[in-house]
């Protein structure tokens, strides 16, 4: 029962952190891009390749499996998101598990520009929580609004100084590693108020971008196949990991019925994003 308040009590600590890091011993960040080698891309091809790749996704539909770990004072916590989501139609739908939590899975629907959620505190256990997608926001760090997986995308598309890394074997097929940075308003984007706040002070403290890291992976068709994004900051390591698969096909959505629904104007919690 106090493993998804230690999870939360430490992703929230990782921001507070941040914002009193000491600029001249911070930690080592994880996962710091390599230099490209002497075969790499230029960066302006690596990046329209990653562009590329988002761009085609989100005209199409996918499977995907998220991984969210955070890792701080030795301990390793983690909660996992799967789902399939037609992006080009706006509508799909997932599943959060928090293993051992008190509240310990979570359902979500997109459809019709709003967020359908099962779980939420303080309404009926038969009842869903909706809201309009667009007013939903991230509590933590890497984490996207009511778990919206094209929130991720649009992040990656932005990443900047971009180098190809080579190829590796990925979700069963060989595809190309691109690394690169997120920057801050990338990071921030549609972060709840209190949580931005506490970035923008980690990011005056350190006199730059909290250092935030991204990867991505492409299949010789031009397919995104898997998309990682980590921090380590202060002693405290998240990464988030989003494996793709089953692109094209079809993604079924049973939107709930009005008559079981309760507007919600936000959804909390550690499952929420």
């Amino acid at each position: 029962m106090r493993r998804p308040l230690a999870l939360a009590a430490a992703a929230t600590l990782l921001c507070v952190g941040c914002s009193t890091a000491d600029a001249g011993n911070r930690d080592k960040p994880a996962a710091a891009p390599s230099p490209p080698s002497s075969g790499s891309s230029s960066g302006s091809g690596s990046g329209s390749a990653v562009r590329a790749a988002v761009a085609a996704l989100r005209e199409d539909t996918a499977g995907f499996r998220q991984k969210f770990e955070l890792e701080s004072e030795g301990q390793v916590y983690g909660l996992t998101i799967t789902g399939g989501f037609d992006f080009a139609g706006d509508k799909g739908h997932l599943a959060v598990d928090l293993p051992g939590g008190a509240i310990d899975h979570s359902d979500q629907i997109f459809a019709d520009s709003k967020i359908y959620i099962s779980g939420v505190q303080g309404i009926g256990e038969d009842t869903w929580g909706v809201m309009p997608r667009d007013e939903a926001e991230a509590h933590y760090l890497l984490r996207s609004p009511l778990n919206d997986p094209e929130h991720v995308l649009q992040q990656i598309a932005a990443m900047r100084k971009i180098s190809r890394e080579g190829t590796e074997n990925v979700q069963g097929v060989r595809a190309v590693r691109y690394r690169g940075i997120l920057d801050h308003r990338t990071v921030t984007q549609r972060m709840a108020t209190d949580v931005r706040t506490r970035m923008e002070q980690a990011r005056d403290a350190l006199g730059s971008d909290v250092p935030v890291f991204a990867d991505a992976w492409v299949d010789d068709r031009g397919r995104l196949v898997q998309i990682r994004m980590s921090v380590n900051m202060s002693g405290t390591r998240v990464t988030l990991t989003m494996a793709l698969s089953d692109i094209g096909e079809p993604v079924r959505v049973k939107v709930p019925r009005a008559s079981d629904t309760v507007p919600v104007t936000e959804a909390g919690g550690i499952l929420n994003g």
